[in-house]
């Protein structure tokens, strides 16, 4: 039985436990609404275009590249001042990459057909893991020794998966969503802790947007399946 006094010491504790979370969740706010308000035009911009990248990367639409050749190299001007690195090169190498995936995207084979969505062998499975092995070990030992990130074990990370979905998109691999969502999961919370907060809720859409884009990849490749046995 719960006596009289064991009662007041737990409504106590739970009254502790109410102020303490209020004060978490006030604290939250306050950073959440001071980084908005540190929020600069430029990347808010560059936020802008990247939505409307991985839109038509969804819609499998040629813009995706234009779109995306904006907003990464406004990234890699923002990415530089705010210490990382490898996001800032991994932009420039998106620059590069949409160069390639918009030529792939609009050159037409022997039979005058243009690139179409498939899946990665297995082959091309080993080689995108090894690749992001290799680039992730190679990336971290450059960021701890010659530079000051603060992140350089997740900067590392997010920057390795994209090179990889990024060349696996340039190709039409489905695939490539799969990579999106696991890069996109890590840098929510890395882009917030870094101050950049609209960037932050920009890569929470961006893997809003890689789940609907596999979904409807998925999609086009069960109906052109279908229409060949048709």
């Amino acid at each position: 039985m719960v006596t009289g006094f064991e009662s007041t010491i737990y409504n106590k504790k739970c009254t502790f436990a109410l102020i303490f979370l209020i004060i978490g969740q006030m604290s939250f706010f306050e950073i959440f609404l001071q980084n908005i308000l540190n929020t600069t035009w430029l990347e808010i911009t560059a936020v802008a275009f990247g939505l409307a990248s991985v839109w038509f990367a969804k819609k499998e639409n040629i813009l995706v590249y234009p779109t995306g050749i904006v907003s990464v190299l406004i990234y890699v001007y923002i990415c530089f001042f705010a210490k990382l690195y490898a996001d800032m090169g991994i932009n420039f190498f998106y620059f590069l990459m949409s160069v390639y995936g918009w030529y792939m995207w609009t050159r037409k084979d022997t039979r005058s057909e243009r690139l179409k969505i498939t899946r990665s062998s297995f082959q091309e499975h080993i080689f995108g893991i090894l690749a992001g092995v290799l680039l992730f070990l190679l990336l971290s030992y450059i960021l701890r020794n010659f530079t000051d990130s603060d992140v350089p074990w997740w900067d590392s990370l997010t920057t390795a998966i994209f090179i990889v979905a990024m060349w696996l998109m340039a190709r039409k691999k489905i695939d490539n969503w799969t990579a999106w969502m696991a890069g996109n999961l890590i840098s929510v919370p890395l882009y917030f802790y870094k101050g950049l907060v609209f960037t932050s809720f920009q890569y929470l859409v961006f893997l809003i947007l890689a789940i609907a884009g596999y979904i409807e990849w998925d999609r086009k490749l069960k109906a052109r399946a279908q229409a060949a046995q048709a």
